[in-house]
């Protein structure tokens, strides 16, 4: 017997496709619509048509979060990144770019922090949901571009993804988390491009939180940037601090951690292991209000002056760094 061939399944042009959906979800049938862009899309796929694949999965995200599905359009966002991986297309500017119009997509809206004095028992159902509403958002977004940092360290130049997705994540996760995590708001600033817009948002943070936590915010940055060896925007961004505290009538935080910091940078310009050693033993109690500075410490020491890690084990880049890039 003859194997019977199997049929050739015949693609319209992606453009016409991605017309019909559009009528799908301006008639308000978004959950519809979502099941025919992941079963078109994967025909596509399927026949290796990969640039009209991804050109629907991209018309789909953008509308689906235009229209405020925020789950639908989270995930066709990283269904673009899994066609951008099978299709072995190269992290660069076109592909970053599109990358940013999805997540431009994605809502910013500010949680409010305040409850009105009428009504309290309706504020407090309104911030519930104003909370919630957050907290998807920011899980939506954080797994399109988490995904996206993923495709861009397998085809991209930067072994810990593209500086520009971690600006992206940053930011997102700043002004949309109700409650912000700045230790990984830095871990993603420390590997983006924009030192100029960490620096404004520790000063927006700085406004925003307890006390204490203020010169911690800055000095965990500054110790992130140096236990990466980037002694040059570690100064950078200090000095911005600096600047936009005074341009904006505000005050640096004025603590021993704040001292340690301004020391550790001059020391680190020096092949001074043992000066190191004594600013660390005398500003051990600072050091000691974070449990992380010690870990970025062993880090620095490695980084700058060839000191081996306490523990062996230890990766270059330490578990501390895996943990805050982690959800």
């Amino acid at each position: 017997m003859s194997r019977e061939r199997p049929r050739r399944v015949t693609l319209l042009p992606a453009q016409e496709n991605i017309e019909k959906l559009e009528k799908v979800v301006n008639e308000g049938n978004f959950y519809g619509a979502q099941q025919m862009y992941k079963s078109i899309s994967a025909r596509y796929i399927s026949a290796e048509r990969y640039s009209e694949a991804l050109d629907i999965i991209e018309s789909g995200a953008c509308i689906q979060l235009t229209n405020g599905q925020i789950t639908c359009g989270a995930e066709l966002a990283v269904l673009f990144i899994e066609a951008l991986t099978k299709g072995n297309y190269p992290c660069n500017d076109d592909t970053i770019d599109r990358v940013r119009k999805i997540y431009k997509k994605f809502p910013q809206i500010s949680v409010p922090l305040q409850l009105g004095d009428v009504e309290v028992d309706d504020d407090m159902q309104k911030l519930s949901e104003a909370i919630g509403a957050a907290k998807i958002r920011v899980e939506g977004c954080s797994s399109f571009l988490k995904s996206a940092l993923k495709w861009s360290v397998r085809f991209g130049s930067h072994k810990s993804g593209a500086p520009e997705i971690h600006a992206m994540l940053a930011e997102y996760i700043f002004s949309e988390s109700p409650e912000v995590d700045m230790a990984k708001v830095s871990f993603h600033f420390v590997r983006g491009n924009i030192p100029k817009k960490f620096a404004s948002t520790l000063v927006s943070f700085m406004g925003k939180c307890y006390p204490g936590e203020d010169d911690l915010a800055i000095a965990r940055a500054v110790l992130m940037y140096c236990a990466l060896g980037n002694l040059r925007d570690a100064n950078n961004l200090l000095d911005e601090i600096k600047k936009q505290v005074q341009s904006n009538n505000l005050e640096l935080p004025s603590s021993d951690l704040m001292q340690f910091i301004e020391y550790l940078l001059q020391v680190l310009q020096r092949d001074a292991l043992p000066l190191f050693n004594m600013l660390r033993a005398n500003y051990k109690s600072s050091i000691d209000r974070d449990p992380s500075f010690n870990e970025f410490m062993d880090l620095i020491a490695e980084k700058f002056y060839g000191v081996q890690p306490r523990n062996p084990l230890q990766s270059m880049f330490g578990d501390i760094f895996k943990m805050m890039g982690a959800e």
